[in-house]
């Protein structure tokens, strides 16, 4: 089967296509991206030097080009991992999370309509559920949860599973959505949590951390969602929604410490700075559903999967320190001449 990702130049989205190209050599991987700042054409070295992977640099905003990719490579399923996905840019800029995120939904939907009514799979977040409280701890998402979302991000997200949601209904589209928990692992993007704090913390520089660390998050190793996501496009029914958590909580400030403890580094690098607007409080999925009907759990530990994650940061310096320069802006430009 021709499978087109879209957003494979991230940090789930890349993962996905190794694990793909890995565990399915009967399948052919298409690949677009924008190759916006958190795209990063490195990333696919690998991926690039097999006969099974082809990359388009493409807007999934622009209908004509998009139609074009489809027309030319007619592909069996399409998994929309194309997001901008920075709370604080949301914050900050609204408008292009709107555009990619809704809008470039519903063009990916559009072609899988017109070519052959194509099987299509949202990647969404835990965070259109809103925020659980710190003292409810017997409290998780569930797929019948309502939506709340509380930033731009969030809503914009909301928004597109609402619309792919819609599409099944009206359209009879086979669609599938995806929440999940946290990600962490290798080729994540060092502006958020776990990486920057890596990275900063073998730079000697100091750690930020928003409040006073409290808030919880619901931690997943990305290959288990990678697992969890080709067993939804495979398996999942069409229309439904699955939530897809690491039953593993833990407070911001506990992690920064924890990755400071396995560095060697001393806790006096944590500096403490104003909250996020909005900042949820707590996230945690309870995952009876993919669970019950298709047989997944997580299988990483997460003290595992965080040495799994540092070792990778230690051994690919360049990888994130041509990030943090702003050199693996010119990456594409290097390799493909424009």
């Amino acid at each position: 089967m021709n499978i087109l990702i879209t957003g494979g130049a991230g940090f789930i989205g890349s993962n996905f296509i190794y694990y793909m190209l890995e565990k399915h050599p009967e399948d052919r991987i298409i690949c677009i991206d924008k190759l916006t700042y958190a795209g990063n054409m490195s990333t696919l070295q690998e991926a690039l030097k097999s006969p099974r992977f082809v990359f388009y640099k493409a807007d999934i905003c622009d209908r004509e080009e998009i139609y074009r990719i489809f027309d030319s490579e007619k592909p069996g399923a399409v998994i929309n991992f194309a997001a901008e996905s920075h709370v604080d840019r949301s914050i900050e800029d609204p408008e292009i999370f709107l555009r990619t995120n809704i809008i470039g939904t519903e063009v990916l939907m559009d072609a899988c309509r017109r070519y052959g009514n194509i099987r299509f799979h949202q990647i969404s977040t835990d965070e259109v559920y809103g925020d659980l409280p710190l003292d409810r701890p017997d409290v998780f998402f569930t797929e019948e949860t309502p939506l709340h979302a509380s930033s731009p991000y969030s809503s914009s997200k909301a928004s597109a599973d609402l619309l792919v949601l819609a599409y099944f209904r009206t359209y009879g589209l086979p669609v599938t959505v995806s929440r999940c928990s946290n990600n962490y692992g290798p080729y994540h993007f060092p502006e958020k949590l776990i990486p920057l704090m890596i990275a900063n913390a073998l730079n000697d520089r100091p750690l930020p951390v928003y409040g006073e660390g409290k808030n919880v998050r619901d931690w997943l190793y990305v290959e288990d969602h990678c697992r969890a996501v080709d067993l939804i496009v495979r398996n999942g029914r069409p229309g439904e929604v699955y939530n897809v958590g690491g039953h593993n909580e833990m407070a911001n400030i506990d992690i920064v410490k924890l990755i400071l403890n396995k560095l060697g580094k001393p806790e006096s690098l944590i500096t403490f700075v104003e909250d996020r607007k909005g900042h949820d409080l707590r996230y945690a999925i309870d995952p009876s559903k993919i669970h019950g009907e298709l047989g997944w759990l997580p299988e990483t530990k997460f003290g595992d999967g965080l040495d799994r994650t540092i070792k990778w940061y230690l051994e690919n310096r360049s990888w994130w320190e041509d990030i943090i320069s702003g050199e693996y802006m010119d990456y594409y430009e290097r390799m493909y001449g424009g």
